[in-house]
């Protein structure tokens, strides 16, 4: 239990053990929050997250959630709650990528993509709505929601479904919760991809380079820290969304 220190903010960071979470949760350690950490299969990354936060200075715990199960997506946030005290921010960052098709994707695949990039997004939203007198909520799409390739259609379908629900948990949870959301382009490569990818992608974008995961972390720090935005999707990918 660490509700000694609940005078600091709390923030709930789901897939927080590792890549993007883990900058999140660093980088808000940093700013003063405490870190909730949650993680589904990634224990020992996220142990190790948890300790260089409290290496620095910062507070962290971990809890373990699969968010393929909704009924436990649905206890996190309590469980939150119990172990702080109180919640201020939600980072929806956790999601599944697989190559899937509109004609040829498994339906076993599409329900694993939505459980976990939009459904588990929404329990949590609610739960936080409901939960938290007043905070933020920040969901992590993707660059290509602009776009309508197939190449991987569950994925890309689950995050153009929760950009909407930004839009609309913006509205209803007002004036009490601001909604918002980032959408990273070419941070990180994909685990199957080999060393050079991003770059060569990097070519045909405006900036003509990669970013970082410190981007993607400063851009929920605005968020948080500009009380006036609501409702907005910040498109962290050196200009690739307006090819269009």
């Amino acid at each position: 239990m660490v509700k000694e220190n609940s005078v600091r903010k709390v923030a709930l960071v789901t897939g927080g053990a590792r890549r993007i979470g883990e900058a999140v949760c660093r980088a808000l350690a940093r700013s003063g929050y405490s870190i909730a950490l949650h993680y589904g299969t990634s224990g020992a990354a996220a142990e190790q997250t948890a300790g260089r936060i409290s290496k620095d200075g910062g507070v962290c715990a971990t809890f373990a959630c699969d968010l393929v199960d909704g009924h436990a997506t649905g206890d996190l946030v309590p469980a939150v709650l119990e172990e702080f005290g109180r919640l201020d921010v939600l980072v929806n960052n956790a999601s599944i990528f697989e190559k899937s098709s509109l004609e040829s994707g498994s339906l076993e695949s599409w329900d694993r993509h939505f459980a976990v990039n939009f459904k588990a997004p929404y329990i949590l939203m609610r739960s936080f709505a409901r939960c938290a007198k007043e905070g933020n909520i920040i969901n992590i799409l993707d660059t290509h929601i602009v776009r309508n390739k197939t190449a991987n259609a569950a994925y890309l379908l689950s995050k153009k479904t929760l950009a909407e629900l930004t839009k609309m948990a913006a509205v209803e949870f007002a004036p009490r919760v601001r909604v918002n959301a980032v959408a990273p382009g070419l941070i990180l490569p994909p685990v199957s991809q080999k060393s050079g990818y991003l770059e060569r992608l990097a070519k045909q974008i405006p900036l003509q380079r990669r970013g970082n995961v410190e981007n993607i972390a400063h851009a929920v720090l605005f968020l948080l820290e500009n009380d006036y935005v609501t409702g907005q999707v910040i498109f962290e990918d050196g200009g690739e969304h307006l090819h269009g």
